[in-house]
């Protein structure tokens, strides 16, 4: 749900968040490695040639092999400005993505409040894997990974942020809040759940597919996409750089958004409004040196 920012904290988070997609951009070209946005990033390309309006957050998207790579190249490049955030780095993290995150910031968002994990200012990436031909298989790996990823964010969030109102949003904040307490009282291991759906999704790894996914989003085949749709991929103006977008980035967001170039009303728009955010001393020499200068 949409919270609003004053105008100034919100450009100061952008330009942040700018620099950091820019240090990764320059991490791209030096390790050729594959990218490409995708939600709410593309969008804002699309209709907005940058950010849309009232968000906050950065999304590129790697198949695994160069998510994995983009990793040891951030570890190597940039050690003491930025920090990779995940499930295998913190086991109390709960999602599947990756976030390269500046380090003397601070960006905690409402929903991830009492999360045992340093938390900054951040760039998100997904990442992508072959998904089978066979619709049958398709389906079933979907279910899989999403699954478990959903049962993480379960394990790792006493009460995960539902939004709403009446007796059945009540009804549900009370399951998740009590799936929670019984898988910790199971002694049921974050890590565990994590490497169930991190197999999941890497099922068809290395197999030649005709499509790539990331399965757990809210829903699992939103970001299906085929491998003629994706490339050759083509570039788009964001604020003030070109990013990479599948070839048909319309067809895939049509999956999420029909209406995608229309403003939605101000009840539907969203961003990750923080519980906490602090810019931090190293902001301005941080924003002076981008670009892997």
């Amino acid at each position: 749900m949409y919270k609003e920012y004053d105008q100034e904290t919100l450009k100061k988070l952008q330009k942040t968040e700018l620099m950091i997609l820019k240090d990764f951009l320059w991490l791209c070209e030096k390790y050729h490695l594959t990218y490409f946005s995708f939600a709410g990033t593309a969008i804002g390309a699309l209709r907005h040639k940058g950010f849309i309006p009232w968000d906050d957050d950065i999304d590129v998207c790697m198949p695994r092999r160069d998510y994995i790579k983009l990793q040891k190249a951030v570890k190597k490049e940039f050690p003491d400005r930025y920090q990779i955030m995940n499930a295998e780095v913190c086991e109390a993290y709960p999602l599947t993505t990756t976030r390269m995150m500046l380090r003397g910031t601070k960006f905690r968002e409402e929903a991830f409040r009492e999360l045992d994990c340093e938390l900054g200012i951040f760039l998100d990436i997904y990442p992508f894997d072959p998904v089978p031909d066979d619709e049958k298989a398709y389906k079933r790996q979907a279910f899989t990974a999403w699954f478990y990823s959903k049962l993480l964010i379960l394990r790792c969030i006493p009460e995960p942020v539902i939004m709403g109102t009446g007796w059945k949003t009540a009804l549900m904040r009370l399951a998740c809040k009590g799936a929670h307490h019984m898988m910790k009282g199971l002694g049921i291991s974050r890590r565990r759940l994590y490497c169930r759906c991190r197999r999941a999704m890497m099922r068809y790894q290395g197999q030649e597919t005709k499509r790539l996914s990331y399965l757990c989003d809210t829903n699992r085949f939103w970001n299906t996409i085929a491998l003629d749709d994706l490339y050759p991929l083509r570039q788009e103006p964001f604020e003030d750089v070109y990013l990479n977008f599948p070839k048909n980035i319309e067809k895939m967001l049509s999956q999420m958004w029909p209406d995608f170039m229309t403003l939605p009303p101000v009840e539907k728009r969203k961003n990750h409004h923080p519980y906490e955010l602090e810019f931090g001393e190293a902001f301005e020499t941080n924003t002076e040196m981008a670009g892997g200068q």
